[in-house]
Order: structure tokens, then C-alpha cells, then sequence
């Protein structure tokens, strides 16, 4: 099914809900006693934590870090390895085998294509944002093609700061180019995001101050600087804890 048949459905007057037909591709998972392959991409660990509470154990799940939009270098050597651990972590915990793929870091891409369409300007949630989803749902749209998946997803509808429906529109048009299922959700519902939180104290899980890129970061006055040199000691605080 694609966007637009989605919408037919629906009331036009109201948003489409994700998140019930997110569950209803899980009920049909348990219904048929099967566990699909399923890339799920990442930006950070808080934003995997409900993810992996919610189907871990229901498929056979891969967390796919691909985020070139971070910077500097230093926050995104913490984001990945912060993934890292906490899938780690929960593995142990919970006896699961949910693997870790990190993919190439290119923000000189990222920086070059915001440049070139002219979206350097463009306020956090604008039309920035949606070329970010686009390169990133775009990106585990090929790699779950290229490597057999079933379905391919997104954390990133766990933010209250990120339009689910925008995401998962997206999600549904790279569907199509690449001819894989893209895995639908609204992972900020059913006190999801309130639930992340709960799981990153439990776990000791870094959370970032801002989204990621430089764009946003200096709208918002942050210290990049600062954010460098943070990063610095936490990478070397876990990498001890090892």
C-alpha cells in the first residue's frame, strides 16, 4: 500500500494514524508465527530504546546508524558509540541478538547537497528536515534492498520536535524506488517518548542537546565548541566502562 491509498481511507480531516497500523503489522507478525527481517534506522540510542522494547523480540532486527547530518565529527563518535552500548546492553539483559550496522559517514554530502538546494536558512522542522529524512530513510531504503530485508524503518517518529506524518509519507515514496516494505509508526504514542526517557536513566544512555546538524545547532546558539570537547570526555568515559 503507498501514501496516497492510505489517505483514501482515511478521513481527510483528520491525520493518519501510524502507530495503529503499526500494530497491526505486529498482531499480523504474531498471528502468522513469523519474524521478518527488519532494518531500523537510528539518529541516536534514546531514540532505539522504544523500538527495540517494542519488536526485538518480535523480528529479527538490525539498528542501522546512518546520520551525516551530525557535527562535528566528535558528537557523532559519541552518538554512534552510545548506540553501540546500549544495543550491547540490552542484548545482554534480554537475551536478544539485535545487530549494530553503521553506515559511511559523509557530512561534506550532506553540508554540499543543503548548500545547493539552498535550505542553509530553512528553521528546524522545515523543509531542511525533510530533505535529512528523505537522505536517511533513502539510505535504509538501499541498504535493506540490497540485503534482503523485509521491512525498512525510522526512530525518528519517537521526537515530539519531528512530524510523523512527514516521516512516514516519506517513508512510504522511497517504498516505492526501492521496492521494499517500509515498516510504519508513531513511536512518540502510548507515552512513548516519556518511555524513552525511563529507559535511557535505566541504561545510563547519553542524550544530546540538539538535533544534529550545524544549521540547526547555531540557530539554536549552541556551543560547538563545547559540544566538541563534551564529547571528547564521554567517548572516553565509555570506552573505560568497556
Amino acid at each position: 500500500m503507498n501514501f496516497n491509498q492510505i489517505i483514501k481511507e482515511n478521513d481527510s480531516k483528520h491525520l493518519v494514524n501510524f502507530d495503529t497500523r503499526f500494530l497491526e503489522i505486529k498482531s499480523n507478525w504474531e498471528k502468522e508465527n513469523i519474524k521478518p527481517n527488519v532494518l531500523m534506522h537510528t539518529c541516536c540510542a534514546p531514540c532505539s530504546t522504544v523500538v527495540l522494547e517494542q519488536i526485538a523480540k518480535l523480528c529479527n532486527l538490525t539498528i542501522f546508524f546512518s546520520n551525516s547530518n551530525i557535527h562535528p565529527i566528535e558528537e557523532y563518535q559519541l552518538r554512534s558509540l552510545s548506540q553501540k552500548k546500549f544495543i550491547d546492553d540490552f542484548n545482554n539483559t534480554h537475551s536478544l541478538n539485535v545487530k549494530f550496522i553503521e553506515d559511511t559517514y559523509q557530512p561534506k554530502t550532506f553540508i554540499e547537497n543543503v548548500y545547493k538546494e539552498h535550505l542553509e536558512l530553512e528553521i528546524e522542522g522545515g523543509k531542511r528536515c525533510n530533505y535529512c529524512y528523505e537522505m536517511r530513510l533513502d539510505r535504509a531504503a538501499l541498504y535493506a534492498k540490497e540485503h534482503g530485508y523485509d521491512y525498512f524503518g525510522s526512530a525518528l517518529t519517537l521526537s515530539p520536535h519531528k512530524n510523523s506524518q512527514t516521516i512516514n509519507q516519506i517513508g512510504y515514496d522511497v517504498q516505492a524506488i526501492y521496492s521494499v516494505s517500509y515498516l510504519p509508526s508513531d513511536f512518540k504514542k502510548r507515552n512513548g517518548f516519556k518511555r524513552s526517557i525511563e529507559i535511557s536513566k535505566q541504561y545510563d544512555i547519553y542524550r544530546q542537546c540538539y538535533c544534529g546538524c550545524v544549521f540547526s545547532a547555531k540557530q539554536h546558539g549552541i556551543d560547538l565548541k563545547a559540544v566538541r570537547c563534551q564529547a571528547i570526555d564521554q567517548i572516553q568515559d565509555i570506552l573505560k566502562n568497556l
